[in-house]
């Protein structure tokens, strides 16, 4: 019913009469219990007397407790309807702490009437110590009236009301991997689990250096799939952390394969294992040979990759794919190593032209180069080749072509009969250079992975903007189906934009399925809060005015992860979004949690972990040799062919006989 003015002045005279009949019964109280004082004062009559004689005969002092009790059940009546001023800083300690006392002193009083003292003085002790507990009842039941029943979320930053449901269930498979983790709800601490039972639809990891992405994810990934006996690939960016901890997986984990797998490291700076990138038997024809030369080409000049098209970007990769395609062909591809391929870009070019137009699949990619050494256009020949020539010459040490001219394994880790566990270190200092070659066994290497009926696999990139991966879009997007699993690591969205681009960075970013973050900012926080999607929150507020207190209570859609929560997560702490499968959903796919580590069992892990098997025995004075014999290797090439084209008529025709400037 609607409160009228009329309504509440007539609910405020009948509690006020509640209250004065509740005064009027301690007082008569008083003058039945402490009668004598009374008559000592002269305060009495014969009307009151008989007055108080029928009110006895009700039994209202038949006990001497029944009088105030009554008194007190009219105070707390009056009480009921009382309706002071809000204050929502008032809490219910400080109203007992009113009430409590009042009550204490309210009824234990009676003893001060059993003490031995004229009977004035005791009378006016009870009756003094009697009202003070009623006024400090009714005080704090006046403050009761004012404190705001509704309890407000005093959370400065709101954390309790972005907390949500999360994933508290254990959802195992033979490939997943499996992070337990804790999480708040409404101010509870409950146990979860980040169940990524997908991980082929490709897994993101995110966060700002020293966010826990190694300790807390990538070693865990690493340790699970090694267990469940994947074939796996580590891309070590701080080598050799991730490795060592990747070999002590294997030894502890090996008897559990169905075949047992060896175990493979590439280091540029300490030798270990050689391996061939450009081996014949990793290209099936004249476009991987393009896939492999367009990887090393933008790999050393990352500018590149936004200019794509471009005439002069092309051209040097046109160029070193003829080079590619010729050395796997020339006697069954002996010397195709990318050793080799670098000292024959430096070969004359009347030469070098000559025995390159002898193959026709060639004789397509090179026919502008020789028309413009024949046109003496020698600055746009230079501008085609030079800038080619110019980055291969980084690559050029012979520590390097010692690495990339052996073939102690080879690079189809996935191989069911064979299966591989592989490491590659790069060294921050040289990152620039060694990224390019690093990305060419990777490309290598997946082009071998990604096929059908072969062994399940698990593709592990730390810091993966350091290297490009011409294709990694297409892996993720076709490799699910071939069970090859890709874990990306990287720092924040704006660095993989800074090395890839914005159009080939946002279809990475948006591919994947599976994505989880550390602390991040900027951009890359506001993107991942919109995609977490939006929950219910609850929504308070509280009016106060000098006449009464309006409390309003809703519910409203809000980001369930908000951009600045993110950007303020401690190491460890994580958020995302995982993906699932048709035969085990995951309604709760969201999540913000601590990753649980069980920090001292790790650390007496990592003391007890073996040191990496002794590197390659290879002295200074074999490196060199190495080096010198591939150079000889291409001069025999060249004056082998011309040769045979002098002394082959058909082949006459298609010597260079102009010497270049």
């Amino acid at each position: 019913m609607m409160q009228t003015g009329e309504n509440e002045q007539g609910l405020r005279k009948i509690l006020d009469l509640t209250r004065m009949i509740s005064i009027v019964i301690v007082a008569l109280h008083f003058y039945y219990y402490c009668y004598g004082a009374f008559r000592q004062w002269e305060i009495r009559s014969n009307i009151t007397d008989r007055l108080l004689q029928n009110i006895y005969n009700t039994g209202l002092f038949g006990n001497f407790n029944t009088s105030k009790l009554i008194a007190l059940a009219m105070l707390v009546i009056s009480l009921l309807g009382a309706r002071g001023r809000k204050d929502n800083k008032l809490s219910y300690k400080t109203a007992l702490a009113y009430i409590i006392p009042g009550l204490l002193l309210y009824f234990i009083s009676f003893l001060l009437l059993h003490v031995k003292s004229d009977i004035e003085t005791v009378a006016l002790v009870y009756i003094g110590t009697t009202i003070t507990g009623f006024i400090l009842i009714l005080a704090g039941g006046t403050l009761l009236s004012r404190i705001i029943r509704l309890r407000l979320n005093n959370s400065v930053f709101n954390s309790l009301n972005e907390t949500f449901p999360q994933e508290e269930r254990l959802l195992e498979n033979e490939y997943s991997i499996n992070l337990p983790a804790h999480y708040n709800l409404k101010g509870r601490i409950r146990k979860s689990w980040i169940n990524i039972i997908n991980p082929f639809r490709g897994l993101l990891v995110m966060g700002s250096p020293g966010s826990g992405k190694s300790y807390f994810i990538i070693q865990h990934i690493i340790t699970q799939h090694i267990k469940k006996g994947f074939s796996v690939f580590v891309y070590d960016f701080k080598f050799d952390d991730l490795t060592k901890h990747a070999y002590n997986q294997y030894l502890k984990y090996r008897h559990l394969y169905a075949v047992k797998p060896t175990f493979h490291v590439i280091d540029f700076d300490k030798i270990f294992n050689r391996c061939n990138p450009i081996h014949p038997a990793t290209m099936a024809d004249i476009t991987d040979a393009s896939e492999s030369s367009r990887t090393v080409m933008l790999g050393l000049n990352k500018e590149w990759i936004r200019k794509q098209g471009d005439f002069f970007v092309e051209s040097p990769i046109n160029f070193l794919t003829a080079l590619i395609w010729f050395l796997c062909n020339y006697k069954k591809g002996k010397y195709c190593t990318l050793a080799h391929v670098i000292e024959l870009a430096q070969i004359d070019y009347s030469k070098l032209f000559s025995i390159l137009r002898t193959d026709p699949q060639i004789d397509v990619l090179i026919n502008p180069f020789v028309t413009a050494f024949l046109n003496d256009a020698m600055e746009q020949l230079e501008g085609q080749i030079a800038s080619a020539k110019i980055s291969l010459a980084k690559l050029g040490s012979p520590q390097l072509y010692y690495v990339l001219s052996g073939n102690d394994f080879t690079l189809d880790i996935n191989n069911p009969n064979a299966p591989k566990i592989v490491c590659m270190g790069n060294n921050p200092q040289k990152s620039a250079t060694y990224g390019a070659v690093i990305s060419l066994y990777i490309t290598a290497l997946t082009r071998m992975m990604n096929r059908k009926n072969l062994h399940k696999s698990s593709l592990i990139f730390d810091e993966f903007p350091t290297i490009y991966f011409n294709g990694i879009d297409n892996l993720v997007a076709t490799a699910r189906s071939n069970k090859v699993a890709t874990t990306l690591a990287v720092q924040d969205s704006s660095q993989l934009k800074m090395h890839y681009g914005k159009e080939q960075a946002e279809v990475i970013l948006n591919i994947v399925g599976n994505v989880i973050s550390g602390q991040v900012s900027g951009e890359t926080s506001k993107q991942l809060s919109e995609r977490f999607g939006k929950i219910m929150q609850d929504r308070e507020s509280v009016s106060i005015n000098s006449r009464d207190t309006s409390i309003s209570h809703s519910k409203q859609l809000e980001l369930a992860i908000p951009q600045s929560k993110i950007s303020a997560l401690s190491s460890g702490e994580f958020v995302g979004m995982v993906a699932d499968n048709p035969d085990q959903k995951i309604e709760l796919k969201t999540f913000c949690a601590e990753i649980l580590n069980d920090h001292q069992a790790i650390a007496r892990e990592q003391v007890a972990y073996k040191n990496l098997p002794e590197a390659s025995a290879v002295s200074q004075k074999d490196i060199l040799e190495n080096y010198l014999a591939i150079k000889k290797d291409v001069q025999t090439i060249v004056q082998t062919e011309m040769e045979r084209m002098l002394d082959t008529p058909e082949l006459t025709d298609l010597l260079i006989r102009k010497e270049s400037s």
